[in-house]
This record gives C-alpha cells, sequence and structure tokens, in this order.
C-alpha cells in the first residue's frame, strides 16, 4: 500500500493538477458538459484509464455535469496513486475537450 501523504505534501501536489482542489483526504474536481450522454461519455473514458492503474475516482454524475473525487480509500488519505490518476484524468480531459471542439 503506498505510502498516505502529509497535509503539506499533498497541498504541494494538488498545485500540479489544477484545477484539482484539496478538499480534507480527497482531491476534486468538477466538470461542465453539454448534457447527461456527454458526462457519461468522458466518465467512461476515464474510467478505462482508472481500470488500467487499479484506482478509481469517486464519482457523481448528472445532466451537464461531472464530479470527481480521488483518495486512496485503504490508506486513509491521499497518496501519490491519487495524484498520478488525476494527472492522467487532465490528460483525457484535454482529448475529449479537443474531439468534442472537432464535432462542432
Amino acid at each position: 500500500m503506498p505510502k498516505r501523504l502529509s497535509r503539506a505534501e499533498a497541498a504541494r501536489l494538488v498545485a500540479s493538477v489544477r484545477p484539482w482542489r484539496l478538499r480534507g483526504r480527497y482531491i476534486a474536481r468538477s466538470l461542465k458538459t453539454r448534457d447527461f450522454a456527454e458526462s457519461l461519455d468522458l466518465l467512461k473514458r476515464i474510467a478505462r484509464a482508472a481500470e488500467r492503474m487499479g484506482h478509481h475516482p469517486d464519482v457523481e454524475l448528472g445532466y451537464g455535469y461531472l464530479r470527481l473525487r480521488l483518495t486512496t480509500h485503504d490508506a486513509g488519505g491521499l497518496t501519490i496513486r491519487d495524484f498520478k490518476l488525476a494527472e492522467n484524468i487532465e490528460r483525457i480531459i484535454e482529448e475529449w475537450g479537443r474531439a468534442r471542439s472537432a464535432r462542432r
């Protein structure tokens, strides 16, 4: 199991994955989408990356939004795995945004 990060370590690392925010034992990110189908499409892309890493976000999905929270439950807080997944998610969001713009 990865080592749980101190609050100071987590605060330093969250700066590298903006717009993620430190929320206690989580880092969190919200996105706006056009509708439910678009939220679901983005979530499916994120889910594939999470499965490959064996590390999964807590998710809230709805019409026009997707909210993600990352923590390492078995460590009782944030670990380096959360920040690595956040970096991967940011790359996915960038790719998804480019594909979304091309469809317009």
